[in-house]
């Protein structure tokens, strides 16, 4: 018999356990009898009684159905994926939200694409941003845009999270061990034929969103430097305008101090041209000091994460 693990992040989630429980429990009756299941859930250091919920399941359940790690603090969700996605050792690895903003009724139809043989990965794809704020969409979309365009990376416009995958591509993917984990470039970057299962998007029912616009401004700014060398290319080219531009101002001032239409005690031009320099020397080396703030929390080789307690060696 083949298995089937269910990775489920949680941070601050003791609302949505139970019902999230409940509801992928009626789709894994469907497919027991052909798969070994069972739920993995990864407590991101909650501070809520998130791990309280989840200690129930096993009361009820069992721990052979229901395991759990919870983590010593908040490492963020990349770190929780990893941690369900290197300590499952499944035949399938589905990863999703507790929400419930996942359907849990698309396993099945995911379980039936990937059983067919023809694809490695099936993943989930929003057709709709319903219930999201108007700006959130914009950016959200222009971010796909920018990234495919700086990595040469193809990320799908709405991809999500929710997946299911084969052992073998889980290896791939726990295999990248950098401690500045972008997900999706991730799922990208290792390839493997991947098929879409397109659905409309679904409101969160039980407790509030985790992420606030600046959070998904970071996240997407840790994707893109870590798949993108585009903005290191992009500073030699700034830097060459602006010599250029130096250059032709520089001709231009000869020009006009030989008809004799301006005077070279005139500091404005000096002026403008210390602030114009100043800026691209100053967002050039902020550019840079992000590749070596990332070089440098790399080559410490500081855990992923950090384990407070499990049940996988029960």
């Amino acid at each position: 018999m083949q298995s089937i693990d269910i990775i489920v992040p949680c941070y601050n989630e003791e609302a949505s356990i139970a019902p999230f429980y409940t509801e992928v429990s009626k789709v894994l009756a469907n497919v027991s009898q052909d798969y070994f299941c069972r739920i993995l859930f990864v407590d991101d250091g909650s501070s809520d009684d998130t791990m309280t919920e989840i200690h129930k399941l096993v009361d009820m359940a069992g721990g052979d159905r229901i395991k759990y790690i919870s983590f010593s603090r908040n490492f963020g969700k990349e770190s929780a994926l990893y941690a369900g996605l290197s300590n499952s050792n499944a035949d399938y690895c589905v990863v999703m939200d507790a929400d419930l903003q996942h359907p849990p009724e698309l396993i099945t139809e995911m379980l039936a694409e990937i059983a067919s043989g023809d694809c490695d990965c099936v993943g989930a794809r929003r057709t709709s941003r319903n219930g999201e704020p108007v700006i959130r969409s914009f950016f959200s979309r222009g971010f796909y845009y920018v990234i495919n365009w700086a990595t040469g990376m193809h990320l799908v416009p709405g991809m999500t999270d929710f997946r299911i995958m084969k052992r073998k591509v889980v290896n791939a993917i726990i295999s990248m061990g950098e401690s500045e984990r972008f997900i999706k470039g991730i799922y990208s970057w290792v390839g493997f034929k991947t098929r879409w299962i397109e659905y409309k998007n679904v409101e969160r029912t039980y407790g509030q969103s985790k992420w606030s616009f600046r959070g998904l401004w970071n996240y997407a700014k840790s994707g893109f430097i870590a798949f993108a060398v585009t903005p290191l290319r992009g500073v030699v080219y700034m830097g060459m305008l602006a010599v250029l531009a130096a250059l032709v101002y520089a001709v231009k001032l000869w020009h006009d101090l030989h008809v004799h239409a301006r005077h070279w005690e005139d500091t404005t031009t000096i002026i403008i041209l210390m602030l114009f320099l100043g800026g691209v020397i100053i967002t050039v080396l902020g550019l840079i000091g992000e590749y070596i703030a990332r070089i440098y929390m790399e080559v410490k080789h500081r855990p992923i994460y950090i384990e407070r307690e499990s049940n996988l060696d029960d």
